[in-house]
């Protein structure tokens, strides 16, 4: 027993030290990596194999969807489509309390449906709304809350990065993984309309009593609704369509949306070859990112399955004799705590080695667990004090909104994020039945 202790402390609890003074999350595991390999794994036949195992997991066919779903984002954003999709959403809303905070939350919705990137999503809604709605006599709470939130909320609407990426290193099913997001999705946005409507009505001061609203009438109205949001949706019904009915592979899924955005952006003359040198600088940035992460974690889990840590803390837990779901329930517990201080990818890459033969071993629905899994990686984004989102928010935030401010915003969102993470751990239904549905 004492090998296995000892081998775990050193790759999980190496990892943790170095991630938490502040080492770069692909550094920190090629380092630990490297020690492994060379302890665990025979020196340097060790090295040997982790450098193959390096290569294959970044040229494994699964991963191609992630490159392709950032880069529909991209286009949609540095094409200057997503200013004409907020135009057109901000029409039809109208004489709503809150109403541009309920705007930000349907135009991140829609950005959800056609960007993988969650920080894009917020960035973008945060400079283009953000002033406006604090000009117009929005509290900075409600004017940031919406936009941090629904960023968050990207990451569980397909297209997703970080769902490709889970599912490629859980061994879940990719396609599965990304309908199951769906619904969960489409609720927090819901939720996050009633709230905003509820939180005015009850503390009138968060919103101006009466926004001045352009009257537009006929097909004014619906005008830029038809030519520019309900194109950039109908990418979404063609992606997710083929995933659902099984027509197409992600990664063919992936292809065809990125083929998309690019027609459209022609079609709407609006992509330049500066625009889309943006987008595909943008693009190779995030997708290398992710990919040299990836390097990192394959061999992190072999090392851990090598030297017996995972078999021996497998064993430790399901020998406790707990209930499958009190075991479901204490590793989101662990996601929860790790949310408030390391990065989403951080997160797999701990935890994933030790969590999926656990899931294996008794017999958990891998979709279930999957979907919780991102609704607790969305809850990291937000959490104090280092969630993603909230520092991409004070990076785009002029001086007058502050840290507290930004804090204060997103705990009704939070607790919105745990009481549906809780509905998906007694109804699993929730997360489960469309996959289970469509094949």
């Amino acid at each position: 027993m004492t090998g296995w202790i000892l081998a775990a402390a050193l790759m999980l609890g190496g990892s943790t030290v170095l991630l938490f003074i502040g080492m770069p999350v692909a550094l920190t595991f090629i380092t630990v990596n490297i020690v492994g390999a060379w302890l665990y794994m025979g020196g340097e036949a060790g090295l040997a194999q982790l450098a193959r195992s390096s290569v294959s997991s970044v040229t494994a066919f699964s991963l191609t969807p992630i490159p392709l779903f950032v880069l529909m984002g991209e286009i949609l954003f540095h094409t200057g489509i997503a200013l004409k999709v907020i135009g057109g959403i901000e029409r039809l809303i109208r004489r709503l309390p809150g109403r541009l905070a309920v705007v930000a939350v349907v135009a991140g919705t829609v950005f959800s449906a056609i960007s993988g990137s969650t920080i894009a999503t917020t960035a973008m809604l945060g400079s283009l709304m953000l002033p406006v709605m604090l000009s117009k006599g929005y509290h900075p709470t409600l004017a940031t809350g919406p936009i941090m939130a629904i960023g968050a909320v990207d990451m569980l609407i397909p297209p997703s990065a970080l769902t490709v990426l889970l599912g490629s290193l859980s061994g879940i099913s990719i396609s599965k993984l990304l309908i199951g997001g769906v619904v969960p999705g489409v609720v927090l946005s819901v939720a996050f309309v009633l709230w905003i409507v509820l939180s005015v009505r009850m503390r009138p001061h968060l919103a101006p009593a009466h926004e001045e609203e352009a009257v537009h009438r006929g097909w004014d109205r619906w005008q830029p609704f038809v030519a520019y949001v309900l194109p950039t949706l109908s990418i979404f019904g063609v992606v997710v369509g083929a995933l659902a009915w099984g027509w197409a592979t992600p990664t063919e899924c992936a292809a065809i949306g990125a083929f998309a955005t690019l027609v459209l952006a022609v079609l709407y003359r609006s992509l330049t070859f500066d625009a889309l040198l943006q987008a595909l600088k943008g693009t190779a940035s995030i997708s290398g990112m992710i990919l040299f992460i990836i390097l990192g974690a394959t061999t992190f889990a072999q090392i851990l399955s090598f030297s017996g840590a995972s078999n021996g803390i497998v064993q430790l837990i399901t020998g406790q004799g707990w209930s499958t779901g009190a075991i479901v329930a204490g590793m989101m517990l662990v996601l929860i705590f790790l949310g408030i201080f390391v990065d989403q990818v951080s997160m797999m890459m701990i935890t994933l080695p030790i969590f999926m033969p656990i899931v294996q071993g008794l017999g958990i629905d891998p979709i279930w667990f999957g979907v919780m899994f991102l609704i607790c990686m969305q809850l990291g984004l937000l959490l104090p004090p280092h969630g993603l989102l909230l520092m991409t928010m004070r990076g785009v935030a002029p001086p007058s909104v502050t840290m507290g401010h930004i804090f204060r915003a997103v705990v009704p969102y939070v607790i919105m994020s745990l009481l549906l993470l809780a509905a998906v751990f007694w109804l699993p239904e929730i997360a489960t039945a469309l996959p289970r549905r469509l094949g």
